[in-house]
């Protein structure tokens, strides 16, 4: 729209030509002094708010930048060694045997006629057992005896004949070969008796077997035979056991002990042996004899405990666990799951200047959740528990936390 002014002007000039009036320009306002303080400190807060914000995104730059280089750092936890609490013995199992322990068999052919003793019977040395019979073998040694008084006779009559042969050739009256026969004759004769005799002195003793007594003093702990049993003896036939007897008032016990323990075995030493059976209870042994062998399969060396049992409380066969005393340096003692077993041989991951020290060590003794370190540490090593099957020496960890600290090494810790 145009003003009033304009339309009167235009109305009053009707050709369109307009009057060049002077236009006089409007007097613009100043800003005030407060004015521009207000800018400038609107200014200031928003390059201190840009200025805030960047150096707050450079610090958590640099912030994950540290916390990745820790992250990237393993954190393990360590144990120290503890002095050894382990008793100065050792106890392996073993298995008791009677001192004496025989299978009886027949050593002739028959059926068995009766039978005296049964399991869990206490015999004495010569007593009578069982009896067999025997009609073959008694038949037998009837004709065997027949035909040594057979050859008895057949020799009388050569010896007779070749005596009057010898008087008659000193009167010229048989020649000397006729002489040197009849003496060669009753020399056979007498072979023949001498091999009788044998025959009959064999079958009587097959016929002495119908009688089985015990060999020994002892307890019968097996009857496989009964009365009308087949008896068969011989060598071309499968022993059959009647009986089988055992001595037991004195029991040994075999043990199988390690190697790394065999040195400190000694014949004569006394073991002591404790059983389920008797809780509380120990018996004590005496170390009779061993192998002085190490077996090659299980690296171990074979030991016999002879132990006392005039009353019967230990049986044959029984399942024992032996106490040996074992003299030994105090030693250390690691958890179990702090070895690592490499194709070097056995070793434990130490913490020292945030660095993996892959120490060889001995075992002294397995006592299962722990074992006793011979050598290879010292009690202010801090040993990795649970460690990686990666981890390797000169690896850096970094220790999130320590068991059982002693107080030297918590001293250097501090230092």
């Amino acid at each position: 729209m145009t003003s009033t002014a304009e339309q009167n002007a235009t109305e009053t000039h009707p050709s369109g030509e307009h009057t060049s009036e002077p236009v006089i320009p409007s007097e613009e306002p100043r800003l005030t002094q407060g004015t521009w303080i207000g800018m400038v400190v609107v200014a200031a807060i928003v390059a201190g708010v840009v200025i805030f914000g960047v150096m707050a995104r450079r610090g958590s730059e640099h912030s994950l930048a540290k916390e990745t280089a820790a992250s990237a750092i393993p954190s393990v936890n360590v144990v120290y060694p503890t002095p050894s609490t382990l008793s100065p013995e050792i106890a392996l199992p073993g298995n008791t045997q009677a001192f004496m322990d025989t299978p009886i068999y027949s050593r002739t052919n028959g059926y068995l006629k009766s039978w005296y003793f049964d399991i869990g019977a206490h015999v004495r040395k010569g007593q009578l057992m069982a009896q067999i019979e025997t009609p073959e073998v008694d038949q037998q040694l009837q004709v065997a005896q027949a035909d040594l008084k057979s050859a008895q006779a057949n020799l009388d009559l050569a010896n007779t004949t070749s005596g009057r042969y010898q008087n008659l050739l000193k009167t010229n009256s048989v020649s000397k070969q006729e002489t040197d026969v009849a003496v060669s004759d009753a020399a056979a004769k007498k072979a023949a008796v001498d091999a009788s005799m044998a025959n009959v002195r064999r079958l009587e003793q097959l016929q002495s077997f119908e009688k089985v007594y015990a060999p020994f003093d002892g307890i019968v702990t097996a009857r496989n035979t009964d009365v009308g049993r087949l008896i068969s003896a011989g060598q071309n036939t499968t022993p059959q056991e009647l009986f089988h007897l055992a001595a037991i008032g004195k029991i040994r016990v075999y043990v199988a002990v390690p190697e790394s323990y065999s040195a400190a075995i000694k014949d004569g030493s006394k073991a002591s042996l404790t059983l389920d059976e008797y809780p509380g209870r120990s018996f004590e042994g005496t170390i009779a004899r061993n192998s002085n062998a190490i077996d090659q399969a299980s690296r171990t060396l074979n030991v016999e405990v002879d132990v006392d049992n005039s009353k019967a409380e230990l049986l044959p066969g029984a399942y024992v666990f032996v106490h040996f005393k074992v003299e030994h340096a105090t030693n250390l003692m690691v958890p179990s799951n702090t070895l690592l077993f490499r194709s070097e041989g056995l070793r434990v991951g130490v913490v020292r200047d945030g660095r993996v020290q892959l120490m060889p060590v001995k075992i002294g003794r397995d006592a299962g959740a722990t074992v006793e370190i011979a050598s290879g540490l010292t009690p202010n090593d801090a040993v990795i528990l649970d460690p990686s099957d990666s981890l390797a020496s000169g690896q850096e960890v970094q220790i999130a936390n320590r068991a059982n600290q002693p107080a030297t090494a918590t001293k250097a810790g501090a230092q």
